[in-house]
């Protein structure tokens, strides 16, 4: 990569970055191009040389949100337990390395309900579903005798809505101490 294309994916980063800090503060409606532009140090129409729209903006940020659980679901099967103990350390150690993972986090669940959001970055939101499809990976554990009774769909569910919440209120106050991964999955152990 030649020093111009450096500059001008630094440029992107940036401007990803401060998007994604004013549409999870802000929200997505709230949020103007110019909001943007001025948080970025440019102006709107230097903006619009990175990215064509405020909603490609977005759309390259739920895409990254969608690669992790992605990656996460691609990795090669070991027991269920490591599965989620992985899966937690994965994302807390990536929240503690930067803390703008947390805020992805927000905006991902947001953008999974909130009707703020154009219809096709909901729908593209709603594919990531960790809940369904990490629960056969319950019902194994279950199998196995290592996770409680219980429905494997609910147990799930607690699971990542304790890693949703834990990330929600590390993006409110990043200087917080990451929960330990281990007591995440101790919602699933026996």
């Amino acid at each position: 990569m030649n020093k111009r294309e450096e500059q001008r994916a630094r440029r992107r980063r940036e401007i990803l970055g401060v998007s994604l800090d004013l549409f999870v503060r802000r929200g997505y409606a709230a949020t103007k191009v110019g909001d943007i532009a001025a948080a970025a140090g440019m102006s709107a129409g230097l903006l619009f040389h990175y990215f064509p729209s405020k909603e490609a903006v977005l759309e390259e940020l739920i895409d990254l949100g969608r690669r992790g659980p992605a990656q996460m679901m691609e990795l090669p099967q070991v027991d269920p337990e490591q599965f989620f103990l992985r899966a937690a350390e994965g994302i807390f150690g990536a929240i503690a390395q930067n803390p703008a993972v947390a805020k992805v986090f927000v905006l991902m669940g947001r953008a999974q309900y909130s009707e703020e959001f154009p219809p096709a970055v909901r729908e593209r939101a709603q594919g990531v579903d960790n809940i369904r499809r990490s629960a056969p990976l319950v019902a194994a554990g279950q199998a196995m005798g290592v996770f409680k009774e219980g429905d494997p769909l609910a147990l799930s569910l607690a699971f990542w809505t304790a890693v949703q919440g834990a990330a929600e209120e590390l993006a409110r106050c990043p200087e917080e101490p990451c929960p330990e991964p281990g007591w995440l999955v101790d919602i699933l152990r026996r």
